[in-house]
């Protein structure tokens, strides 16, 4: 696995251990934190970690040597605005380093890739009639990452159609949960967790308006278990096709929190879309798998790690 010591991935991790799997984890910790594996590392089970860049030539030569049946690929520039200020990085990151993985792939006679797609990115500025947005609409990405992220998807098919290796695209909705990192350019429940708990001021981006499809990340874990063994050759939405504005989501952040200060507007950033949902129907068809956990259920778990992690720092 790419990217398994971020908050998505390190969460992955804990599933496939729990289920018998043996797991190498490869990470640059350049996002990722070693102390998300903790439990990983406590657990008993099969587990070996890599401190590697996906875009080293030494990743080719590794994957060969540990033959890994199934790569879960989530190591990714993942900020939008980054993307815009440094679009080479963003390049070399989400195309050379996907790249990278699949020649891995290739040398380790891999069975199958699973890849973490971008849907938030990956479909562009929908129209209203058009949301929940299905995986058959058109590709359209207006920031730099959502253009990386498109065309690691090709490279898969490329892949799977030139050397036969399997491949599934997960188009991730905004996934928020525990181990979320709310320093620097996190997802925005991480953020407001953060600032809730230690009771400051939160900015909301633009005017509040702007909706999301924010889907719990144990769920999103199942999708990528499922994936698997299910959606060959597919691309398949992992949301709940429900948009919360950001507003509304503070809202019911600080509602579940006791309180907390109003949000302060602030200038819109550059390269977001405004208004997005995914349509999960092929991921219930396909994949057996629908969301389960409540944005109010989800936002608690949330709320608690945060706080557990201020206390822990006193």
């Amino acid at each position: 696995m790419t990217g398994g010591a971020g908050f998505i991935g390190s969460a992955l991790v804990d599933r496939l251990l729990a289920e018998g799997h043996a797991v190498d984890v490869v990470d640059d910790l350049s996002t990722g934190a070693i102390a998300n594996l903790t439990d990983a590392r406590a657990s008993g089970g099969d587990f070996r970690f890599h401190q590697l860049d996906v875009r080293a030539p030494e990743l080719v030569e590794l994957m060969a040597r540990r033959e890994p049946e199934v790569v879960f690929h989530l190591a990714a520039q993942t900020s939008v605005a980054a993307s815009v200020r440094w679009p080479v990085l963003d390049a070399e990151v989400n195309v050379v380093g996907t790249v990278q993985v699949l020649e891995g792939a290739r040398a380790a006679r891999c069975r199958r890739i699973v890849y973490a797609a971008s849907g938030g990115t990956l479909y562009g500025e929908p129209g209203p009639a058009d949301l929940p947005i299905a995986e058959s609409h058109p590709h359209a990405p207006r920031s730099p990452y959502g253009v990386s992220k498109r065309a690691a998807i090709d490279y898969l098919r490329a892949y799977s159609g030139l050397y036969g290796v399997e491949q599934c695209a997960l188009a991730l909705a905004n996934v928020y949960g525990p181990r979320q990192d709310p320093h620097g350019e996190a997802g925005v429940v991480a953020i407001f967790a953060a600032n809730l708990v230690a009771g400051r001021e939160s900015t909301i981006d633009g005017d509040g308006s702007q909706t999301r499809d924010f889907v719990y990340v144990d769920d999103v874990v199942d999708a990528f278990s499922r994936a698997a063994e299910r959606g060959e050759g597919m691309l398949v939405n992992v949301g709940t096709g429900v948009q919360t504005s950001i507003a509304e989501l503070y809202a019911t952040m600080a509602a579940a929190n006791g309180g907390g200060p109003p949000a302060r507007p602030g200038p819109a950033r550059a390269g977001d879309v405004r208004h997005s949902a995914l349509d999960p129907t092929r991921a219930a068809i396909h994949l057996g798998w629908t969301p389960w956990t409540s944005l109010g259920d989800g936002v608690a778990a949330v709320l608690a790690d945060a706080g557990h992690d201020r206390a822990d720092r006193r």
